[in-house]
């Protein structure tokens, strides 16, 4: 028996969902003057729980090591921030929403998504562990509190009368370890009649696609209707919608409200999207097994073009110092002999290395100064924004994504 435990259910952990052998934590950018001190690594493995179909990583950091100081900044992505805009546009009008209600937002990061309430009159307030970027929300004029969210912060933000009409959670439920105190968290937080907005990337999309790549310390869970409809019920919530978005190669917007609220009925999308995953096998053991042979040929097909390129003697630079583009390098065991350097628009991550594969990040200035052959897009969730904006077409340069096939972009 493994004493490897679900975080959510406690039932062993033995089905592998994938294995991306050792790596460094994907956000734990290099400084120069590091450069000569070895990477701290980790076994990043994914495991399936075959009571609850929550998909979870080992975890070997805490969220105090990730999170207290953070290098990811949401305004620096322009699709992200208009992604955000509509989301609230939508929300406002949807849930009624006016200077007399109250949002709360959960990793509230830079002010991205909550600025759109603010600039509407309507009370908001973010939850954002990370001290250098609440500063910066606080700075944009939203106010920001800069604590780790679970039931503890969520007794004193109801203490002090913060009962939310919308709480929510974008791209944060895979970052708690302790999922049953975010979640717990969210509830005791809610209005009678209010609604939690969870974004996350589907699970289903991330087998389908083969976006391994997704997977990093980081990020504990990768989550499916199927798991995340038996968390809430443990905490008193119910799914009244689901929707199905482009965003991060695609993802899920789960809307939620306390099983004793009668202000929602559930909508069409909910049953759509339980059958799809059921159809497709996520409440099947195998489908999961499966999907490691399915890595393996985009790690050959990357290094195979890069070794071609580099014998050809073309040079080849990646853009976007990004999460996911750093587990790829190190899956794939990619350095500096194949890919000169990484640009990438945050100021925060310039002048910096990557973690495990050292490349060097520049500013995306360094393109047109080097003019490289190929530029691998790593981000390839945006990767239509990185090509409308940075034209290499000038001097032939042609843009190369290698998930989930390696395609060169014409």
């Amino acid at each position: 028996m493994t004493d490897r435990l679900c975080r959510f259910c406690n039932a062993p952990l033995v089905h592998v969902f994938a294995d991306l052998g050792v790596t460094p934590l994907a956000n734990s950018y290099v400084r120069p003057t590091d450069a000569g001190s070895p990477d701290a690594s980790y076994p990043l493995r994914a495991f399936v729980c075959s009571e609850c179909w929550l998909v979870q990583a080992d975890a070997f950091a805490s969220p105090e090591d990730i999170f207290s100081d953070y290098a990811y900044f949401s305004s620096f992505s322009d699709s992200w921030v208009e992604h955000a805009r509509r989301f609230a546009e939508l929300a406002i009008a949807r849930f009624g929403l006016s200077d007399k209600s109250q949002v709360i937002e959960v990793a509230s990061n830079d002010g991205y998504l909550l600025r759109h309430f603010v600039a509407r009159g309507i009370p908001s307030l973010g939850i954002e562990p990370a001290q250098n970027v609440a500063s910066v929300a606080r700075e944009a004029g939203v106010p920001t509190e800069c604590r780790f969210f679970g039931r503890e912060t969520a007794a004193d933000l109801a203490a002090r009368g913060l009962l939310a009409d919308l709480v929510v959670g974008n791209n944060v439920l895979a970052h708690v370890p302790d999922i049953n105190d975010f979640v717990g968290g969210m509830a005791i937080v809610l209005k009678p009649d209010g609604v939690v907005s969870f974004e996350f990337p589907h699970l289903l999309r991330l087998i389908e696609n083969v976006q391994f790549d997704t997977i990093y310390h980081e990020h504990f869970y990768y989550l499916s209707l199927l798991a995340v409809e038996n968390v809430l019920a443990r905490h008193g919530l119910v799914v009244v919608d689901v929707e199905e978005l482009p965003t991060h190669g695609g993802s899920l917007r789960v809307t939620a409200a306390r099983k004793s609220s009668t202000a929602y009925r559930p909508t069409e999308g909910v049953e759509k999207v339980g059958n799809d995953e059921r159809e497709a096998g996520l409440a099947d053991v195998a489908r999961y097994h499966a999907f490691q042979e399915a890595i393996v040929p985009v790690r050959e097909g990357l290094l195979a073009f890069l070794r071609k390129a580099r014998a050809e003697g073309r040079s080849v630079a990646a853009y976007g110092a990004a999460a996911k583009g750093n587990t790829l390098l190190n899956f794939c065991g990619i350095g500096t002999d194949l890919i000169a350097y990484v640009v990438d628009r945050s100021p925060h991550k310039q002048g910096h290395l990557l973690p495990g594969s050292r490349l060097p990040i520049h500013s995306p200035e360094r393109l047109a100064e080097t003019q490289p052959d190929y530029v691998l897009i790593l981000p390839w969730n945006i990767s239509a924004e990185i090509v409308a904006n940075n034209d290499i077409s000038a001097w032939g340069g042609r843009y190369v994504i290698a998930v989930p096939e390696l395609t060169v972009l014409t």
